[in-house]
């Protein structure tokens, strides 16, 4: 049993918060933004959206794209859900007419490598297609005040369906999930967990996201994406040569760029939204697989290698034959 990609969505909120909107608020020079991270637009959701919202029309579009099929389970990556309490992945169901299995999945950027592995094995065991949503609305966990962290993280959905593919070679044809809990304070929300509760105590600062040591995020990054993705070259028995596809987490431009020249990959086969979408974690890769890998032409016996690393520090690589 094979399985294969049947059907792509995206979908991110109308505000388009450009650079010099931030730039103007934070005091820095016009371009600063652009010239260090590579991102010159982002998403915001508005305020009576939440995370089923905007990951409601990305699943839409993949299950219409892969002809509605038989879905038995439902995998939702995300790190702003709805409520801490129920999980947001029952409630997306519901709101697609889906009657199936549901859980949300909570690995920060590798949130959506991990559930595709997942869900890969449930096809192959249950012979029953998967949907995979990664969504994320990080415009409300920003500090407006810190610059590390407002010129990255954006709002949007990403979507795919995985069915069975009976007798193909198509599916993961390699992986390699990592974490490194030596980084676990990396990239932090300090607050509203059982070790910082709710309470009288809690600064605000508390509940946005902290990045303190961006070089100690970068180094870590590039190390592990570099490495994942030898190891599952390695385990596929292919070169970099032959990559079609390459598709890293949208973390920033230059990860993007030092992991390429580490692995000896050719810019050209790169899918990128960063420029015009930001990071909005978990979902960069499945957001830009439907946004950037549709005008390129994913087709059958491409080679698709997809890497990310996110907090906790968790990571990985995936090889997916399409």
């Amino acid at each position: 049993m094979g399985t294969r990609i049947t059907g792509l969505g995206h979908f991110a909120p109308a505000r388009l918060v450009l650079n010099g909107e931030i730039e103007a608020r934070l005091g820095l020079e016009p371009g600063w933004i652009e010239s260090r991270v590579g991102i010159r637009a982002r998403h915001y959701a508005a305020p009576e959206e939440a995370l089923t919202d905007i990951a409601l029309p990305a699943a839409r579009m993949a299950l219409e794209e892969a002809g509605k099929p038989d879905i038995g389970f439902l995998l939702l990556a995300t790190s702003t859900p709805d409520h801490l309490l129920p999980p947001s992945a029952p409630l997306l169901a519901h709101r697609l007419g889906l009657r199936c299995g549901a859980a949300d999945l909570a690995g920060a950027c590798a949130g959506f490598i991990d559930a595709l592995v997942l869900a890969d094995g449930m096809v192959r065991a249950q012979g029953r297609s998967v949907l995979v949503v990664a969504a994320n609305i990080l415009s409300r966990r920003i500090d407006p005040s810190d610059p590390s962290t407002s010129a990255l993280f954006a709002d949007a959905a990403g979507a795919v369906v995985l069915s069975p593919a009976p007798g193909a070679a198509s599916g993961v044809m390699a992986a390699d999930l990592v974490s490194d809990g030596s980084g676990y304070d990396l990239i932090t929300i300090p607050g509203g967990g059982s070790r910082l509760p709710f309470g009288p105590g809690l600064a605000a600062g508390d509940l946005y996201m902290q990045m303190p040591d961006g070089r100690g995020v970068f180094s870590k990054a590039v190390d592990t994406m570099v490495a994942s993705s030898e190891t599952v070259l390695a385990k596929a028995g292919v070169s970099a040569r032959d990559v079609t596809h390459w598709i890293p987490h949208q973390a920033n431009l230059r990860i993007t760029a030092a992991v390429e020249r580490r692995l000896g990959l050719d810019p050209a086969r790169g899918l990128s939204s960063l420029r015009d979408f930001g990071n909005s974690s978990a979902a960069t890769i499945p957001f830009t697989l439907s946004y950037a890998g549709r005008p390129r032409g994913l087709a059958a016996g491409d080679i698709c290698l997809m890497s990310a690393v996110g907090a906790g520090l968790s990571g990985g690589a995936v090889l997916f034959g399409w």
